[in-house]
């Protein structure tokens, strides 16, 4: 039972009834019962003192008092000397009723699985003084609803960083900040809507999570088939009124390709051909180990890319903080329809632009190319001793790589298998759209896996393969 002061019923929403309905101190007895019952009050939560609770009802003290004193006879609370009267019951005891408490799934031990950063390597310090830093000299007019499109101080920000990390051309007025990735495709596909885009083409095999959001929108997701350079642009013309692609061309998902030179510069050929638009992913590209930078695509061409990205696979998905650079035909319906979107809170916005100026964010992911540098190589190796001859790939950059396993094996058994020892991994074949491909392993995420469990991780997921030869 939890004892902390942030389990405090303060306000308690009671619904006594009408005064034919019986006595006052049975109405407010049936109330509480009802409320703890339905959930409402949570076991361990502390009621409100007597007298307070009888001036918020409008009642004696003497009708909240025996309410209190009959449902701990019923052993609904509980009451100590010098402590408050908390809640006791709760549904997980209530046999009787046939009824259980949600149980959650066992978080895995080892978690293999892609798409997560070093959630133990939040920079939780950095964060609170940076939240702490606003909090304190932030002007109190900043503290109304946010201006559309995000904080004016971040964008500006943001355009700084992105052109000088990332070769982005942009101003201010160019850069939305959304919650995610998902968000940002959301907003973009409403935009493609209102202007007649019907289709997206999507990476095949790729991330299925963008796919549905496309579909939800209303648009039609069309798998355009990838290999070792990226998406393969020659595919494209055979999609006859196509005028829009996702793509992923720094770091391919989940193949980890990059795309080839000659087609970056034909894939911009082709938008302006169909004018049309490429909605790039750069969910990734800061973590490189075996090859150069690879510059945004939108530097190319920045009047007909739309660059999206996250703080997600950096810092935390629990921060909501993402941003989409359009361009002007864009941002004009972005910036309309933006008045009812979800955005994060300012005071957040401002940390992360404290980060930012400070130089703080550069040194995190200084350390974090590090760590997931030396994560890589002990993975790569562990799979090497433990798995002979098992090729691997798509490990020069980003937070996964692929293990190729036999086509007789049976991948989606062998996660089965795997969750079943506590290791979290994702089949290859789940990220397809399409039945027709030969791909075949398994994608191994290195992101939030500790350091020293690695090659513990390996030998559970030998012996999950082992188990379906």
């Amino acid at each position: 039972m939890r004892e902390s002061q942030t389990n405090l019923a303060g306000d308690l929403l009671l619904h006594l009834g009408r005064p034919g309905d019986g006595p006052l101190h049975e109405r407010v007895k049936r109330a509480l019962r009802t409320a703890i019952r339905d959930g409402r009050i949570e076991v361990g939560t502390a009621l409100p003192p007597s007298r307070q609770l009888a001036t918020d009802l409008g009642c004696s003290r003497w009708a909240v008092t025996e309410a209190y004193s009959q449902l701990i006879a019923e052993g609904y609370l509980e009451a100590q000397t010098g402590s408050a009267t908390r809640v006791r019951w709760t549904s997980a005891l209530d046999a009787g009723s046939g009824r259980r408490a949600p149980r959650q799934a066992p978080e895995a031990r080892f978690d293999l699985g892609p798409g997560l950063p070093d959630l133990r390597a939040f920079p939780r310090r950095r964060w609170a003084e940076a939240v702490r830093a606003q909090v304190t000299t932030t002007a109190f007019a900043e503290f109304g609803y946010p201006p559309p499109g995000g904080h004016l101080r971040l964008r500006r920000t943001l355009v700084a960083y992105l052109a000088r990390s990332r070769g982005v051309v942009a101003t201010p007025e160019d850069v939305m900040v959304c919650t995610s990735v998902t968000d940002g495709v959301r907003r973009v596909c409403h935009a493609l809507s209102a202007e007649g885009i019907t289709a997206v083409g999507c990476e095949e095999p790729g991330w299925t999570r963008l796919r549905e959001v496309i579909r939800a929108a209303g648009l039609d997701p069309v798998p355009v088939p990838t290999d070792g350079g990226g998406l393969r642009v020659d595919e494209l013309a055979a999609h006859t009124g196509l005028r829009a692609v996702l793509t992923s061309p720094a770091h391919q998902f989940p193949l980890g390709s990059v795309l080839a030179p000659e087609r970056r510069a034909a894939l911009l050929r082709w938008a302006h051909q169909v004018d049309g638009v490429v909605l790039e992913d750069d969910y990734d590209a800061e973590f490189r180990y075996d090859r150069r930078p690879v510059a945004a695509l939108q530097g190319m061409d920045p009047s007909r890319v739309v660059l999206l990205k996250s703080l997600s696979k950096i810092l935390s998905p629990a921060l909501g903080i993402g941003w989409l650079v359009a361009p002007p035909r864009w941002t004009r319906y972005l910036h309309r329809s933006d008045q009812a979107a979800t955005q994060p809170p300012t005071l957040d916005q401002l940390a992360f632009a404290e980060l930012l100026e400070s130089g703080a964010y550069d040194r995190h992911l200084r350390a974090c190319r590090k760590r997931y540098r030396n994560r890589r190589d002990a993975l790569v190796q562990a799979l090497a001793d433990q798995l002979p001859g098992a090729p691997v790939s798509g490990i020069a950059a980003g937070l996964h790589l692929i293990l190729r396993l036999p086509p007789t094996m049976d991948t989606a058994a062998v996660v089965t298998a795997a969750a079943a020892r506590s290791l979290r991994i994702a089949d290859l074949t789940a990220y397809h759209a399409t039945e027709d491909h030969a791909d075949h392993g398994l994608v191994l995420g290195y992101g939030n896996l500790a350091d020293g469990a690695v090659r513990e991780a390996v030998r559970h997921l030998c012996g999950a393969i082992e188990e379906c030869r």
